[in-house]
């Protein structure tokens, strides 16, 4: 095993002549204006995701001014009285203030340590497979759970954790109504979410172990290399980068859990640990009509995972060279 990266990798002694002139050296002599007249068709082409993209995702940031204002729609945007800062503060002094917080951070972050890792132990381990036919059944069966609606998700939970006949009542031999305990709730969301969305996510990884040289496993078996050795020493160093700036992609959603699972799993009973800032937000804004307040709600929600994703690029740049920006 010593000698793996030396028999891996050998780099040919002939050294490769830069080429004079060519096609890049003419690009880079040409102004934009030629080039664009070049390819006019790729960048017309192009030209139409960046308007949808400003038509449905920069043209609706005008709206956020009424998270400032006390806004009623039948004197506009413009008319509606301006208050400040005065919903945020409403919202900092909730009675439930701390305990959204503290439950949306939960389940993320106890989602994002317990789920994230599955992925990429999946994709490891149906890589290692040699029958393709088997290797193509096995990853159809992981995707499937991906393509279920959610609220066929929920209603399934609902019925295996059912007191009366439930699956998991049946199999600890009890009559527990999982889905009234608090205590029970994350690790319903979160185990749920597992089933349902890490085949789904081994995808990227399996994409970038399909470029790894297979020259490099061959090379790694003369050497006496075990498959657990292989992985440690080609297939981890080749997943680093993707599993970083996926880290860095699920750090910077954890103020933002998924509103229509939390809201079909939540009871009354459940709320202290479900009570979390996406169902405030449609509870506020949908249900009683506080525009203004729903919108401070979810500006303060965006900045801070604006941060986030910050904060974790630039600690991930620095500690292993690699940034989403």
């Amino acid at each position: 095993m010593s000698n793996l990266s030396k028999t891996a990798v050998k780099k040919s002694p002939s050294k490769v002549s830069k080429p004079q002139g060519g096609s890049q050296g003419k690009s880079q002599g040409k102004t934009l204006g030629k080039r664009i007249l070049e390819c006019w068709q790729l960048y017309l082409l192009l030209l139409i995701p960046i308007v949808i993209t400003i038509v449905y995702k920069y043209v609706p940031m005008y709206g956020i001014q009424i998270a400032f204002r006390d806004y009623k729609p039948r004197q506009g945007f413009l008319g509606s009285k301006w208050v400040g800062l005065d919903w945020f503060v409403r919202f900092f002094t909730a009675p439930n203030f701390k305990r959204m917080i503290l439950n949306t951070i939960k389940i993320s972050v106890y989602g994002l340590l317990w789920s994230f890792p599955v992925p990429i132990i999946l994709s490891l381990a149906i890589n290692q497979l040699r029958f393709k036919r088997y290797k193509r059944v096995v990853q159809t069966i992981l995707y499937a759970p991906h393509f279920i609606s959610i609220m066929v998700v929920c209603g399934m939970i609902r019925i295996f954790l059912s007191p009366y006949g439930g699956l998991v009542n049946l199999l600890i031999g009890g009559q527990v109504d999982f889905m009234t305990v608090p205590e029970a709730f994350r690790t319903i969301y979160i185990a749920s979410g597992i089933w349902q969305d890490a085949g789904w996510g081994t995808i990227i990884y399996l994409a970038t172990l399909s470029a790894v040289d297979p020259g490099l496993y061959e090379a790694a078996k003369i050497d006496g290399a075990s498959m657990f050795q292989r992985i440690i020493n080609i297939d981890l160093p080749e997943l680093l980068p993707m599993i970083i700036l996926q880290l860095i992609m699920s750090a910077s959603g954890i103020m933002s859990v998924g509103f229509e699972k939390v809201f079909l799993l939540q009871t009354e009973l459940n709320k202290p640990a479900s009570d979390v800032i996406a169902v405030y937000v449609y509870q506020q804004g949908i249900v009683d009509h506080m525009y203004s307040y729903s919108t401070a709600i979810g500006l303060f929600n965006t900045v801070i995972n604006i941060i986030l994703l910050v904060v974790v690029n630039k600690i991930a740049k620095k500690a292993a060279n690699v940034s989403f920006v």
